[in-house]
């Protein structure tokens, strides 16, 4: 979901800038801020009981983070963590909600953010349903893919690294490396410069 700056701002937004690594909320904690990226990439995450990397999701520009959560009264599932240096606009859940009153037109937008979440989720269960580490790996960069205009064989570039890719999946990397390089050798994908083109 994407609302204008200026309209955001207006409202009382603030611009903050986070490092890579650094946290911008985390699991637990009590949702009280709309937050929407305006530069950068953040990751949400949890750690399973043997302290391995779960990525939910990653978020880049112009996309906000849990919006969804200042809708219940629930904590967050997840941490929000940058993975490059970030911009994000924050603005109070109440204004949020106001602003949402002043602009609804900004509803459909809601919706629409909400449906790309739960279709991820739906995507990310038929991940974790299959044993098949290729069918894994096809069906995170089918997704991926999916929001493109060209959907020419080897036109889209992932922008993952392999330990995104495996973090997403369940994978281990070293897995996730060796079976991205069958898939090459199978043709599904190319890889230039380290680069997986698909």
């Amino acid at each position: 979901m994407v609302i204008e700056e200026t309209i955001i701002k207006s409202l009382g937004a603030k611009a903050e800038e986070y490092n890579i690594g650094d946290v911008i909320f985390s699991e637990g904690g009590t949702p009280l801020y709309y937050y929407q990226i305006i530069e950068g990439d953040v990751k949400l995450n949890n750690y399973n009981e043997d302290g391995k990397e779960m990525i939910q999701s990653i978020l880049t520009a112009g996309q906000s983070i849990g919006e969804f959560l200042l809708f219940v009264d629930k904590t967050y599932p997840v941490n929000a963590i940058a993975i490059s240096p970030c911009r994000v606009l924050k603005l109070s859940k109440s204004k949020f909600l106001l602003l949402l009153e002043n602009y609804p037109e900004f509803h459909f937008d809601i919706i629409q953010s909400l449906s790309d979440a739960m279709y991820f989720k739906f995507v990310m269960g038929q991940i974790f349903s299959t044993q098949n580490t290729s069918t894994k790996l096809k069906a995170l960069m089918d997704y991926l893919k999916s929001f493109q205009k060209d959907q020419t064989p080897f036109s889209f570039q992932i922008p993952l690294t392999r330990q995104q890719m495996a973090s997403l999946t369940g994978l281990r990397v070293e897995t996730t490396i060796r079976t991205l390089k069958q898939m090459e050798k199978d043709n599904v994908v190319k890889i230039k410069n380290r680069k997986i083109l698909y």
